[in-house]
């Protein structure tokens, strides 16, 4: 049974309608085949034994997701191999491979979910009425287990940066900045 939650987002104020359940902190994250900006299949679970930012956003080609996934890319950048950020969204892989090259994005794995909407649902991100995702983090721990979850309420705003790395900074072992 699909379940959808009207008023679980908005745009600009107006209330919209997302498919699937909402996942929480100590969920084991699900598994779905996305595609690769060069058409091949990309799933989740190749990334296991990283620590993982699992960055959705509705699309690459907004200013809000460009800055998203431009800001998460630095910041990973300083974490090293330990750390893997994947950017999700239903763009098509093309556009995603576009925007890689003109954001000289060296740190980030792009993953489409245009074909099936499977991530959309198995994390209750799809907004239906736009058929796009919500936009939403997640941090994973080595063995997938979500150790954080974030489901920003209005497309336009950012996600909770700090949070978000304070999280991986966890995970780590590291202390927070100063």
């Amino acid at each position: 049974m699909t379940v959808e939650r009207f008023g679980a987002v908005t745009f600009r104020g107006k209330p919209l309608t997302v498919i699937g359940e909402p996942l929480r902190v100590g969920d084991v994250a699900p598994d779905v085949e996305l595609v690769a900006p060069d058409l091949s299949p990309f799933r989740i679970r190749s990334t296991d034994g990283k620590i993982r930012i699992l960055s959705v956003v509705p699309s690459l080609d907004t200013g809000v997701c460009d800055a998203q996934t431009r800001r998460f890319d630095q910041e990973v950048a300083r974490f090293g191999d330990e750390v893997v950020l994947i950017t999700v969204s239903a763009d098509l892989p093309f556009a995603q491979r576009r925007w890689a090259a003109e954001a000289n994005a060296q740190h980030v794995i792009l993953a489409s979910d245009h074909r099936e909407m499977a991530f959309g649902q198995a994390y209750g991100t799809w907004v239906k009425e736009l058929r796009l995702e919500q936009r939403a983090v997640f941090v994973l721990d080595r063995d997938g287990t979500i150790r954080y979850a974030e489901y920003v309420p209005e497309i336009a705003q950012h996600p909770n940066y700090d949070a978000v790395l304070e999280a991986v900074r966890s995970l780590l072992g590291q202390p927070e900045p100063r």
